[in-house]
């Protein structure tokens, strides 16, 4: 069975009713007193708080509470810190879809949220997929439809304009997760009208900083970022490393913060999207969407702990 609305309202509840010292509780009024960061998706009023959440892997759980019940408190930190912030999910995530659409219907939480997914097969099956994707959402439109990985993506960049047209999405875009596709995406962005870019880049991976990400810029493209810590192996780099003092600076907390604040402080990004299935690491991530943000030179000193 899924989350309820109740057990969901409870979760909720408790979050907000965190011990006062706690750390957790501290990440939480900090975000209580201060608006996270926004960035506006080009050509629109609409902004965007630059900390979302993916769901792969995390969410591509059964129906057990057991199972359900830490991801229910992770979107709760998530509706409660980043109102309109961006869900990515996919068909091809397993159950993720289906659990997100689930735990969003608990929460009475559709409206309150970004929702992006994506069309993940070719263009004959795509409009039966993008059904399912709805059905399993619990949702008539979606925010953001994207071709995954670019498949076949010419014919499905035709459905999802197509779409676009019926009101069925609001923007439409193009993903992928590796640096060895990205000249394919630039080529892509230079010839064709898209609102959202999806791509790697982290402080590890800054292969787009050399093309894409300008290029977006340019164009007036909406920039997502997926695997901000690299599956998790940044936080392997720099494990048993004390966070530099300088971190206070910037007003960061963790590592993983200091790894997010170097992506959104990117002009051309428009939110990173880390996964997680824990409330705490949810917590944590939020957290890189107040306070200061790293310039020129800060961003530097973060990419020089991983050299």
């Amino acid at each position: 069975m899924s989350i309820d609305r109740r057990t969901f309202l409870g979760i909720s509840a408790s979050l907000a009713a965190l011990p006062a010292g706690s750390a957790l509780a501290a990440v939480a009024h900090a975000a209580t007193v201060e608006a996270p960061m926004r960035r506006k998706i080009p050509g629109t009023t609409v902004q965007l708080p630059v900390i979302g959440m993916g769901t792969a892997r995390t969410f591509d759980v059964g129906k057990s509470p057991e199972e359900r019940s830490p991801l229910a408190e992770v979107l709760a930190v998530l509706l409660q810190r980043m109102p309109n912030a961006v869900i990515d999910t996919a068909p091809s995530y397993g159950n993720a879809e289906a659990v997100t659409g689930d735990l969003l219907q608990a929460a009475d939480a559709r409206r309150r949220v970004f929702v992006a997914t994506k069309i993940s097969a070719n263009a004959a099956n795509a409009p039966a997929q993008f059904a399912g994707s709805l059905s399993d959402l619990h949702t008539d439109t979606v925010d953001l439809l994207q071709v995954h990985n670019l498949i076949d993506w010419r014919d499905n960049l035709k459905l999802l304009r197509h779409l676009k047209d019926q009101r069925k999405v609001r923007y439409i875009g193009i993903t992928h997760y590796r640096d060895d596709a990205q000249d394919a995406l630039a080529q892509i962005v230079r010839a064709e009208k898209l609102d959202f870019v999806q791509i790697n880049y982290s402080v590890a991976e800054r292969n787009a900083e050399r093309v894409l990400l300008p290029l977006c810029e340019e164009r007036g493209v909406a920039v997502l970022i997926n695997r901000p810590f690299q599956d998790g192996r940044l936080f392997a780099a720099v494990k048993g490393k004390p966070v530099p003092d300088w971190a206070d600076e910037i007003d960061c907390e963790s590592w993983g913060q200091l790894f997010l604040k170097f992506i959104v402080s990117h002009p051309a990004v428009t939110a990173a999207i880390p996964a997680t299935s824990n409330p705490r690491n949810m917590l944590d991530n939020v957290g890189a969407a107040f306070g200061r943000m790293p310039d020129t030179h800060e961003r530097a000193r973060i990419a020089a702990t991983l050299a």
